[in-house]
């Protein structure tokens, strides 16, 4: 059975990609399956938010296993190899690193954008799901997991900007999918940082559905708790797995389960 792959894509940033990523894949985790989660923003705040600490180890995270395509060597590592385990039973993390940044350029001359995508083909077997964090940018690395992924998630915090940036994003997501991976669906709009009382965030939300967008149930509640889940570097669902973010955590999951 191949893993579910899942990318988690927003050009804008601030809209809560990285706690999504994290909090989902803690909630499929938590639920018994086998789950990685590969970390390609060189700002590495979801393997920050799994371990509690920087990974300074180059040769142990994503840019480990991108460096290694700019050198050709009979004795090239597997994905597996340069993956690391989480406190977090059954979660394992392909980190960040700071040299990413150093390395797109690099990699993108050399179009090696579907180097993920294979790599995640003869890892599939190992997981269950798979889950991508991506840079606020649409770059070599945000190209990559989207033509290695099935899905896309798209956060979304309920601002006009954010609303302007979807569309494009909606394009862009259109653009892969027809030049490099026909299989690639938008699962759906996560709403973050809701707040149901405030008047411009359900309008905007209405206006969304109205649009035939898949905006997901249910949306994310703002709350101060995640705030403490980020300086305790645990997901809600282990933090506080009765709070109400946590149950919506895990409620936006059984919806796409």
């Amino acid at each position: 059975m191949q893993a579910i792959r899942r990318v988690v894509f927003n050009q804008k940033g601030g809209v809560g990609k990285s706690t999504i990523t994290a909090n989902l894949a803690a909630v499929a985790a938590r639920q018994g399956k086998k789950v990685l989660l590969i970390d390609l923003d060189a700002q590495g705040n979801a393997s920050h938010y799994l371990t509690g600490q920087a990974n300074r180890q180059q040769e142990q995270s994503a840019a480990g296993f991108f460096g290694q395509m700019l050198n050709i060597s009979m004795y090239s590592k597997e994905l597996h190899e340069f993956v690391s385990d989480t406190p977090f039973d059954a979660l394992q993390l392909l980190g960040s690193h700071p040299e990413l940044s150093e390395l797109m350029v690099k990699l993108e001359s050399r179009y090696k954008m579907f180097k993920l995508k294979e790599a995640l083909d003869q890892a599939a077997s190992e997981f269950d799901e798979i889950w991508i964090d991506t840079p606020p940018a649409l770059n070599f690395f945000t190209r990559s997991a989207l033509i290695a992924a099935d899905r896309c998630l798209i956060p979304f915090d309920c601002d006009a900007f954010s609303r302007q940036a979807l569309y494009n994003l909606l394009a862009n997501v259109d653009e892969i999918r027809a030049d490099h991976n026909p299989a690639l669906q938008v699962e759906g709009i996560v709403v973050n940082q809701f707040q149901p009382r405030a008047s411009l965030p359900v309008r905007l939300v209405a206006e969304l559905r109205a649009e035939g967008l898949p905006v997901l149930d249910p949306p994310l509640s703002a709350s101060v708790k995640i705030r403490e889940s980020h300086d305790a570097a645990k997901p809600m669902v282990y933090l506080d797995p009765k709070h109400k973010l946590s149950l919506e955590f895990t409620a936006l999951y059984q919806a796409l389960a």
